[in-house]
């Protein structure tokens, strides 16, 4: 008998920037293609490199490491129809006050110059109950006119009564807006995942406008602490 094929997304490391001149020039490039973007963010440790190498069924593509914090750059994967952003995770203790303002300017200079942009898809850790770096963020986000898309991850070490309870949780504090269940182990929604970046992206999908806000353009307060 078959075996049923294995789901793997098409992806390649097309881009690396450290400093706001790299990540311009990156995302000058993005517009003057009028390719549409999604960006991955998340705390250090809620499995952001494991779940990109999950969708792409490959071990290597994105670096994993045992340490949090270790990603200190934006990293530009190309798929056929998207640009996906892997932005630095926040929230390890043991970066310098100095390193995360350095990432928050970054990361925010993504979030409101990114033409395109048409999903930040905000990694939860299912495991634990709603932190406040990961509700700050939530917050910013949808202030700033942008489209969230959040995303429970690591569903596999958590039995389905607690996956319901965070479902819930986190659809209370975003207005309805229930997470996408993944698990990069299992991988257990990761189809579903890819196809609903798909349509967000495609031709029809309206782009947004970050700069159409009357919100403060302030510092992400998440990763300030």
């Amino acid at each position: 008998m078959p075996q049923p094929q294995t789901f793997a997304a098409k992806l390649t490391l097309e881009a690396t920037t450290f400093n706001a001149q790299q990540l311009d020039r990156q995302l000058e490039i993005l517009a003057s293609q009028g390719c549409p973007q999604v960006a991955f963010a998340g705390r250090s440790n809620v499995g952001k490199s494991s779940l990109i190498n999950a969708l792409a069924a490959r071990r290597k593509l994105a670096k994993t490491s045992a340490t949090p914090g270790k990603t200190r750059s934006i990293n530009f994967y190309r798929a056929e129809r998207f640009a996906l952003a892997d932005l630095p995770g926040y929230g390890y203790a043991r970066c310098s006050q100095q390193e995360r303002a350095a990432w928050a300017r970054l990361i925010e200079r993504y979030l409101t110059t990114a033409a395109g942009l048409m999903a930040v898809v905000l990694l939860l850790d299912c495991r634990l109950p709603p932190q406040k770096l990961d509700r700050d963020l939530a917050d910013y986000v949808l202030g700033h006119n942008l489209p969230l898309l959040p995303v429970l991850t690591k569903t596999d070490k958590c039995p389905q009564a607690l996956q319901a309870e965070r479902a819930s949780q986190w659809s209370l504090l975003l207005n309805g807006l229930t997470p996408l269940a993944v698990s990069s182990q299992t991988r257990r929604g990761l189809e579903a995942l890819w196809r609903e970046l798909e349509r967000r992206c495609a031709p029809e999908a309206p782009a947004c406008d970050p700069a159409a806000t009357d919100q403060p353009q302030g510092e992400l307060p998440c990763l300030q602490n």
